[in-house]
């Protein structure tokens, strides 16, 4: 299978992590007999052999869901997928992977069978749901766990979370975890990984509270999942005044964790009035979302072995659509060009496919995301931030984008980069020094990266 994109997905998507053209916001006509939340695989034969495929489906409060692709033996991640259901039947739709499923569910909704479309290539595909979103049961923490729901009051939303504290009286030194992009629940949930909701124990374990929550229109949050980089800023400011309300909270030494976008909306915070004292950004972008896209594209195209001349071409044409959407400021005009383009790049889209990703790509979102520099507030940031990046980020050039911050932060004395080898976009460790349980090999975050960043905050709080 061939797999071409018009960008690269928001989140970890993560994990890619930031928005992107048809992100996935699944349109529902109606609801399905039986929920989709959770991991679906399945094998798609192909020319040669077989390709195994993953769709991962989260339910939003509107009740439609964000879906996304993976097709791990391309090391293709984290593709928008459109989801639409009528009773039984479901029609999955990858813009950027050129394909089209439809599939109805049976067995009690843990199967579904259907047909695989692209061009050249037309296949039947069994969907196996391999897990849900129900929580598993876990032992009792040694510490305090406490459910919270906070407001922001400048987006007049709700945002609900987990606020977990250290045994003992404290005060105890804080942090907020912040989600990369695309919506999330508290945890950080990817692929059934949950980095946040891992680093969070990691840390109450020793000595430090911590305070996660779900994303707008996420689990217990109201609001938009349309928000770009600056709003979410707001969100931050909310969960550093609950911690400042705290009595069990040391108030001098509250931090803000951010992956991915959430360092970057980390990052705008301390430049704001009432900052952090603070900060720690996990793989946050350092170059406007343009740039990371093509970059992106790039390294995928190179990673499905496209041949360097057609990969010039491609990235040209999509240069092309960007200044397109980036001259044509009203997005009335700017749609039904950019539909056309995307046509001309990949006859296989229907109208609707085209027209439905160029009004995503021409929505307010999108166009504040390709042109979004993230290092232009920087000045602004007095206080102490670590930058932390893994070499085999797929998603993510480590270098481009650490040196574009760290530029940014030149008059701040107190940065600190940090590159560890072999840890992905997500903070895992290379797959040999995943623990085995029950005989399977299971992915965990990295423990060189949990140590640096909790050695970290504590020199922090030491100072006075």
């Amino acid at each position: 299978m061939t797999v071409t994109s018009h960008g690269a997905p928001w989140r970890w998507l993560l994990l890619l992590l930031l928005a992107l053209p048809s992100l996935g916001w699944g349109q529902a006509p109606t609801r399905p007999a039986a929920p989709l939340d959770g991991i679906w695989k399945g094998s798609l034969p192909v020319p040669g052999g077989r390709l195994e495929v993953l769709f991962r489906f989260v339910k939003l409060t509107s009740g439609e869901y964000f879906a996304t692709l993976d097709v791990p033996q391309q090391k293709v991640r984290s593709l928008a997928v459109t989801v639409e259901t009528r009773a039984d039947t479901v029609v999955l739709t990858s813009t950027e992977a050129n394909s089209r499923y439809v599939g109805q569910l049976v067995a009690g909704g843990s199967q579904m069978r259907g047909v695989w479309q692209q061009p050249g290539l037309r296949a039947p595909v069994q969907l196996v749901r391999t897990e849900t979103a129900v929580a598993k049961p876990r032992l009792t923490p040694p510490y305090r766990e406490e459910e919270v729901l906070f407001v922001n009051s400048k987006e007049n939303s709700k945002l609900g979370g987990t606020l977990t504290i250290p045994a003992g009286p404290g005060p105890f030194p804080a942090v907020v975890l912040l989600s990369d992009a695309g919506p999330q629940d508290r945890n950080g949930t990817t692929d059934g990984f949950a980095p946040l909701g891992a680093l969070g124990d990691y840390l109450t374990r020793r000595g430090i509270a911590v305070l996660r929550f779900d994303d707008r229109g996420v689990g217990r949050s109201t609001g938009t999942t349309q928000s770009t980089t600056a709003a979410l800023v707001s969100d931050a400011q909310a969960a550093l005044s609950l911690l400042r309300a705290r009595p069990e909270i040391d108030h001098a030494h509250l931090g803000l964790v951010g992956h991915g976008e959430g360092g970057n909306v980390a990052l705008l915070a301390a430049a704001q009035p009432q900052p952090p004292a603070f900060v720690v950004g996990l793989a946050p972008y350092g170059l406007t979302g343009a740039e990371v896209v093509l970059q992106q594209q790039e390294a995928a195209l190179k990673a499905s072995k496209t041949p360097s001349s057609q990969l010039s071409a491609i990235l040209k044409r999509q240069q092309s659509v960007f200044e397109v959407i980036r001259h044509t400021l009203v997005s009335a005009q700017a749609q039904p060009i950019v539909a056309n383009m995307l046509k001309q790049n990949n006859p296989a889209l229907s109208d609707d496919q085209a027209q439905a990703s160029a009004a995503e790509m021409v929505s307010a979102r999108y166009r504040y995301y390709l042109g979004f520099d993230p290092s232009e507030t920087l000045g602004g940031v007095a206080c102490p931030v670590l930058l932390l990046y893994g070499t085999a980020d797929p998603l993510l050039n480590p270098d481009n984008n650490a040196a574009a911050l760290a530029k940014g932060l030149k008059n701040n004395p107190a940065v600190t980069v940090r590159k560890l080898p072999g840890v992905n976009h997500l903070f895992q460790p290379d797959p040999t020094q995943w623990p085995i349980v029950s005989g399977e090999a299971h992915a965990n975050f990295s423990p060189a990266a949990e140590e640096a960043i909790r050695a970290w905050i504590v020199e922090q709080t030491a100072k006075k």
